[in-house]
Formats: structure tokens, C-alpha cells, sequence
């Protein structure tokens, strides 16, 4: 039975996965989600002898149900190959009692690879399914790694062109880096003097332009966005969570049909919405743990049953964290409502206009999967330090907040516990080489640092930060604000 997609906020009618990828955002403004929650259908005893190609394809095909068989595989051979660093995609990795699910082996050398691999061969396949003729301009905003992953899979798709905006000094030096030297002809990287939050609200309200839509239609284009709003981006992440499921049976840590929880470091909230899923699925997981850096609204969240926006944004050194405006919350807000769409509307609503949103005693009841957690900057550092001292394994902040969490959280069930690792160390090499001893690495350059994480772990440099030691810097718009449809307007010819 086909599963339908329709919007968060009830406007507009449901339309299949294909559509809702190509759409990315539903006209309402809200997020696109399954009329109905599918059940995984393989045996869980098998999951430990499936390669991670055979596990995402039946993960994939119960949301995707209007892709054919041979349209699904397709785009996940394209997708999980040799861009790939290791054949098994998302190694989980062991250091003393905790799990390390490392998912930064693809091209860009962050967990969005998982996801944004896939995402041009689903849209292009979707588009042909649909017979769209227009051009699909993907806009995106980037707190850091979305932006480079989305350059990479989209860079010279034919019938696609990609614009990422990111915020001007709010993302690593390496992170930067990897985004102005993108050579794809059909790209465009423009910084914002703003945060994260203000690409990410500019690119909604581009979306929600009827009139530029219009403008757009008419000269051969349409948007799309490769943003965790977009369920073509939701969808491939719960692969790796059953995925590591079958490896922790694998390497005998667990049996089939044992609890696993699960500890994400979490900004936009799709990677643990995607965890989620799984649960929903009927993946065996028992808590979401949600980590949190200082931006702790999450945190705050959880505990209280009140989502406040209005804080100081704090800039950290887990920038892909740094977020007050948690967009996909907004597809749990829906679940946890019963799925009324009136009522997830009018909290968007409260959010936009008070800044803030309560929800009732009983949605919160039905948070009790949930558990939140955050690290301070001294305490991200000092897991970094700690891991390393202790097991001679790096890992980068991100990871090291939910590191940190995972500890903190420890419970007396000695229930299996997975850290989403979501980024290699070499991303953040100056924040991981100060924590693990400033004195000596505080007055060497970003690739000098480079070469020591090196010597000090004893991993290769991944190719995604040898390439852009001496690459040009090929994008170096920047603008304000409100400038950003002007400058997709000027992009596409439109003025």
C-alpha cells in the first residue's frame, strides 16, 4: 500500500514521496510527512549479515513506495560506492564501554554524506517520475556540513543547480574552506552576516515567495532544498540506525531483539527525528538521548515542555549545533499532537510571532523516549582530551558532546548505547588539538594542525582536507540578511 506524504501545518493535498522530494518544503510552509508509520519487515537476526546497500534499500523501500525495485537500488548503488572511504560505509566503532557509529566516511567527511550521497540520484529520479522539465535550484542553508554535502552530490547534476548559504563567521575555518573551492559549475556559496538561524529562515521565506515562484516557473525553474526538511534527506538516516543495530548483534555485543539506545549530537533535530523513526518502525531502541551544546534549547525542551527561541545565540566549537530554531522538531510536534495539523500550526505560529510555544501535558507524555543532555565548551574539551588520553581515539566536538552526554547519562541497565559520531576530526582540527594540549598547537596554521592530527592519530588525512590546502577560493559573495533573495534573483536572471 502506497504511503502518502502531506504537510505538518494540513494545507495542500497529500502527494507521494517523489513528489515530496521534489517539493522539498509543502506550500504551507510545513514539512512533509508518511500518512502512516510502515513496519520493518526483515527478521532482525538477519540484520547482522547485511551490507549497508541491502539494509538502506529495506529501510528505504517502505517510505519510497513509488520508486520501483530497480529505480531504489539504483540510486543507492550510485549513491554508497567508492566516494566512500570504507566498504561498510558506517563503521561502528568500540573504545572501552562506548559505540562510536562513525559516519563521516564519505566525501565530505560529515554524517550529511549519508544522506545528501543519495539525495540528487532520488530527486532526479523523481523528477523523471514526475516529468518535470524545469531546472531544480536546490537552496540550502548550512550551519557547516549540509552545505559542502550538498555541493558534492549536486555539483554538475545535469538539470539541478545548488546555492548554500552559510553564516560568514559561524562555521570552521576547514568547514569554509571546503565550501568556496567547490568547482561544480552549477554552484553558488554565498556567506551571510548573520547565524544560522537567519539562513535558515531567509531560505524558508524565499520558499514561501508565491510571487518569485511564479517569476521562476516561468523561466524554466523550480526549488527544491537539501536541507533535513526535506524527507528525501530524513528518510536515508534511518538507515544507519538499524544498520548499526545488526552490527552491534554482529559483533556479539547484543542479541536480537535487545534494547539499544542511542546518544546524537543534535542541532535541526533530523538526525535523531530520524533515530526516531526507526523506533517507530520497530527498531528496538529505548532512549533518544538529545545532546546539546550550549545552544541548549533542546535541552530546555525536554525538560520543560517549552520551546523558547529567544536566547543569546552562542557561537561554539560544535557549530553544526549551533541552532535556536530546531525545524524538524516540528515533525515530532506533529506525532506527539495525534497528528493535528491545526494544532502544529498554530505552535509554528506562536513560535514565529512570541518567539516561544508550550505544548500540553499529555504531547509531553508522549516524549518519554526522550532524554536531554548538553556539555559546556569546558566540558566538549575536555572529552576530547579525556577520549584520547584514555584510548587514543579523536574524535571531533560534535561527537564529543554527545560523548560527553552519553556518559553523564549512564545508567545502571548497562543497556548498549550508540554515539552518533558525526564528523571526523579533521573537520575541527583546532578545536580538537587545543583541547588535547593548547600550549603546544595554540600558534600553528589550520593545515599545520592538520599534519599533527595526523602524527597523532595515526589516520590518514582524508582527501576531503588534502584537496583544499592550496585550492583558490572560488565563491566569495557575501551579503546581508535580506539581501538573500536578491541574490538568488541575480543568480537566476530574474532582475
Amino acid at each position: 500500500m502506497e504511503i502518502m506524504y502531506s504537510s505538518t501545518r494540513g494545507g495542500g493535498a497529500k502527494v507521494s514521496a517523489s513528489q515530496a522530494i521534489l517539493k522539498g518544503l509543502a506550500d504551507d510552509g510545513g514539512l512533509f510527512v508518511p500518512d502512516r508509520m510502515p513496519k520493518f519487515e526483515v527478521p532482525l537476526e538477519n540484520l547482522k549479515d547485511m551490507s549497508y546497500q541491502e539494509t538502506a534499500y529495506e529501510v528505504m523501500k517502505l517510505f519510497l513506495t513509488d520508486f520501483t525495485e530497480e529505480e531504489l537500488k539504483a540510486c543507492i548503488r550510485g549513491a554508497y560506492d567508492d566516494k566512500f572511504d570504507t566498504d561498510v560505509i558506517a563503521p561502528l566503532v568500540k573504545k572501552q564501554d562506548a559505540f562510536y557509529l562513525e559516519l563521516f566516511h564519505g566525501k565530505t567527511i560529515a554524517f550529511k554524506d549519508m544522506a545528501l550521497s543519495i539525495l540528487p540520484y532520488l530527486m532526479t529520479t523523481a523528477a523523471k517520475k514526475n516529468g518535470v522539465k524545469n531546472e531544480i535550484v536546490i537552496l540550502t542553508a548550512t550551519s557547516g556540513d549540509t552545505g559542502k554535502a550538498a555541493l558534492a552530490g549536486f555539483a554538475d547534476v545535469p538539470g539541478t543547480s545548488i546555492i548554500v548559504f552559510y553564516p560568514k563567521d559561524g562555521v570552521s575555518p576547514i568547514q569554509e574552506k571546503q565550501m568556496v573551492t567547490e568547482t561544480g559549475k552549477n554552484t553558488m556559496v554565498v556567506g551571510v552576516n548573520g547565524n544560522f538561524d537567519d539562513c535558515q529562515t531567509g531560505v524558508k521565506k524565499i520558499f514561501n515567495d508565491s510571487k518569485l515562484e511564479k517569476e521562476m516557473a516561468d523561466k524554466g525553474y523550480q526549488f527544491s532544498s537539501a536541507n533535513s526538511i526535506n524527507i528525501g534527506r530524513l528518510v536515508p538516516q534511518i538507515v544507519y540506525y538499524v544498520y548499526a543495530y545488526g552490527q552491534l548483534i554482529k559483533q556479539g555485543e547484543i542479541n536480537p531483539k535487545d534494547t539499544m539506545d542511542v546518544v546524537v549530537p543534535t542541532g535541526n533535530f533530523g538526525n535523531i527525528l530520524a533515530a526516531y523513526y526507526a523506533k517507530q518502525i520497530g527498531l528496538p531502541i529505548g532512549k533518544l538521548v538529545c545532546a546539546s551544546n550550549e545552544n541548549k534549547v533542546l535541552f530546555d525542551f525536554f525538560g520543560s515542555g517549552t520551546y523558547d527561541r529567544k536566547r543569546d545565540f552562542i557561537l561554539t566549537s560544535s557549530p553544526s549545533m549551533d541552532i535556536l530554531i530546531s525545524s524538524n522538531l516540528e515533525r515530532l510536534i506533529y506525532k506527539i499532537a495525534g497528528n493535528d495539523a491545526s494544532k502544529t500550526s498554530d505552535l509554528m505560529k506562536q513560535l514565529a510571532g512570541d518567539g516561544e510555544y508550550t505544548i500540553t501535558d499529555d504531547m509531553k507524555a508522549e516524549l518519554s523516549s526522550f532524554v536531554g543532555g548538553f556539555a559546556s565548551e569546558e566540558e566538549t574539551a575536555k572529552e576530547i582530551s579525556d577520549v584520547y588520553k584514555k584510548t587514543g581515539y579523536v574524535i571531533d566536538p560534535h561527537t564529543a558532546v554527545a560523548s560527553y552526554v552519553c556518559k553523564d547519562k549512564a545508567n545502571a541497565t548497562q543497556v548498549k548505547t550508540v554515539i552518533a559520531s558525526t564528523a571526523s576530526p579533521y573537520k575541527f582540527t583546532r578545536s580538537v588539538m587545543m583541547a588535547i594540549d593548547a600550549d603546544k598547537y595554540k600558534d600553528m596554521g589550520d593545515f599545520e594542525l592538520v599534519d599533527e592530527l595526523n602524527k597523532l592519530s595515526g589516520v590518514t588525512i582524508p582527501q576531503a582536507v588534502e584537496s583544499i590546502r592550496t585550492a583558490p577560493v572560488l565563491h566569495d559573495t557575501v551579503c546581508e540578511i535580506e539581501e538573500m533573495s536578491e541574490v538568488v534573483e541575480k543568480r537566476l536572471g530574474l532582475r
